[in-house]
């Protein structure tokens, strides 16, 4: 009798409640069919060129052309990302215990979609190399409720199935043959779907790469790699040397006092922002103040921090130093060899190996508790802060060196996006209302370019305080100070947000940086130049290419590496006369 009832259907469930628990179970009941590792693959696979493709998908939409033509391409670049995810994974389709690794994946291609659709960023190498150099303050920006629910939005229904579905054990010969087939047949659609459709893909892919690093998420999983495993098949890891030959100018001989040079290194600063330059709003008074030189017209080496910091630093120039293969010693190896004492101080994320072979601190080292109530929120500072205890770190300098020199690098938390209303406190901000929130795309315009400009006018705060500093040396030293920020920053602009595209793709606005100099009366007479012939040349063209030479200039270091038409001050060198 026990044996005929467990035979028996159970009883279909009742009340208001039991359709959807009858339509729960037999979901339940379906989810535990046994799949293969290669079943679940190709249908996470699919899922994924559906769920996570948008940004792809609006960005043709957004190309347009016949509508006969739009459908053939997205559907034949559906086709190759779900081949290409299918080729992934058949090296991951083995048995349940790679559920975890499929569930990261989709977990990459959720977070990767949102960043895409929220900053109009794109997923090449420079950009992972940036996700991974980012530091906990920098994704704490980021963080948001938005983030949490588009993250989930994709996310729980994989993670759900995975969680459901049974994958039974395979011999591991039969597995390998298995993944093999898939991955030979993944390879061999994609072949045919390029051929038959490379009339249509050719020339939009040609004429907008864009799109290869929107393909999700194999952009983001090539570009990791890419960016992760380059340090490690890098031709050479030998440090090729320019220091050799390295020595003080004449003029440290004839000096009575020695030389005390500031570098700021702004960040995320645009030229066209700065009030100094022709901006239609005062965001630069206390530069105006200072009677600084600007020069307008100048472009970065990189996008970003970490392509252009190491870059502008560099004796190599912007295409001598991406086809390197080699890393080479910088401005600061340079100067320090030079007799001079050199300290680097960072307000950033790091100073991405410019500094690691001579002294450096980070802006909230030293700081007392009261400095870093007033100067530090939640672990971050503000720039006045590198400021604090300056003199104290001056004086702690070797002293031989001290007196011969000293060159201070101070680099700036600047503008760093996308809380721009956070660079800014008290008299800084000055146009309101700004953007309070790190989603850009939900402000208004103005609201965005009112929190940026508040930025820049922190800086202009910080560089006049900068200055006045050095002022206060001016009885001891000969002083002086250049700025030059490291890439630009796109406000909605043609739909980007921040920075980061490919060099070849970005707007000018991510390129075009503003570089400021501020020289004592004795140091332009230290160094022959003169301050009206500097400021006549403000329109030049220059690039982060000029720093290094520029500076070894400024400096008066003598170097076999310095190219003199390089240096943008030279031809202002024993002109003083010629315009008296």
């Amino acid at each position: 009798m026990s044996e005929a009832l467990s035979s028996l259907p159970p009883a279909a469930p009742r009340g208001p409640l039991g359709p959807l628990r009858r339509i729960l179970r037999q979901v339940d009941e379906r989810l535990s069919t046994p799949l293969s590792a290669q079943q679940v693959v190709l249908r996470l696979s699919v899922y994924l060129v559906l769920a996570a493709n948008w940004p792809l998908w609006l960005q043709l939409a957004r190309i347009g052309g016949a509508p006969s033509l739009y459908m053939r391409s997205a559907a034949a670049l559906a086709v190759l990302i779900a081949c290409g995810m299918v080729a992934v994974f058949a090296f991951l389709a083995w048995t349940r215990g790679m559920k975890l690794l499929w569930w990261l994946v989709v977990l990459v291609a959720a977070l990767s979609q949102y960043y895409m659709l929220t900053y109009s960023v794109v997923m090449d190498p420079g950009m992972a190399a940036n996700v991974l150099q980012t530091d906990a303050h920098e994704v704490a920006d980021l963080l948001s409720l938005r983030m949490l629910l588009a993250v989930l939005a994709v996310l729980l229904l994989p993670t759900w199935w995975l969680l459901r579905v049974r994958i039974p054990a395979m011999r591991p010969l039969r597995q390998a043959w298995r993944n093999l087939a898939m991955l030979a047949l993944a390879l061999g659609v994609a072949a045919g779907t390029v051929a038959a459709t490379s009339r249509d893909l050719a020339p939009l892919m040609r004429n907008h790469p864009q799109l290869r690093y929107l393909m999700n998420p194999l952009a983001s999983l090539y570009s990791t790699s890419v960016s992760a495993m380059r340090p490690v098949f890098a031709r050479s890891h030998a440090l090729v040397p320019m220091t050799q030959g390295a020595a003080p100018g004449d003029s440290y001989a004839a000096a009575a006092r020695p030389l005390l040079f500031v570098l700021v290194v702004g960040e995320t600063a645009r030229a066209d922002h700065f009030g100094i330059n022709g901006y239609g709003r005062d965001t630069t008074p206390e530069l105006a103040k200072r009677g600084v030189m600007s020069w307008r017209d100048v472009r970065s080496c990189g996008t970003s921090t970490l392509a252009s910091l190491p870059c502008m630093f560099s004796p190599l120039g912007k295409s001598g130093f991406e086809s390197r293969s080699a890393e080479y010693e910088n401005l600061l190896d340079v100067a320090q060899a030079a007799g001079l004492a050199v300290l680097w101080l960072d307000n950033q994320s790091g100073c991405k190996g410019v500094c690691d072979r001579v002294p450096h601190a980070a802006a909230s080292e030293g700081l007392g508790e009261q400095a870093r109530a007033g100067l530090c929120d939640g672990g971050e500072c503000r720039d006045e802060a590198m400021l604090h205890g300056l003199d104290a770190r001056l004086a702690a300098m070797p002293a031989a060196q001290r007196e011969r020199g000293v060159l201070l690098v101070l680099h700036q938390m600047g503008s760093h996006g996308p809380a721009y209303y956070k660079r800014s406190t008290g008299a800084a901000k000055r146009f309101m209302p700004e953007c309070r929130t790190e989603v850009l795309a939900d402000c208004a315009h103005g609201e965005l370019v009112n929190a940026y400009d508040n930025s820049i006018a922190a800086t202009d705060i910080f560089l006049g305080k900068t200055i006045d500093w050095l002022r206060e040396k001016g009885a001891r030293y000969d002083t002086g100070m250049l700025y030059l920020s490291d890439h630009g920053e796109s406000l909605g602009e043609y739909g980007l947000f921040l920075h980061g595209m490919p060099y070849g793709m970005a707007p000018d606005v991510q390129k075009h940086v503003p570089m400021v100099a501020w020289l004592d009366d004795a140091l332009l007479r230290r160094e022959r130049l003169s301050a009206a012939c500097l400021r006549a040349g403000a329109d030049a063209r220059l690039t982060h290419d000029n720093l290094y030479h520029t500076m070894l200039g400024l400096l008066d270091v003598r170097s076999p590496s310095y190219r003199r038409p390089l240096d943008a001050f030279d031809g202002c060198r024993d002109a003083a006369l010629a315009f008296k």
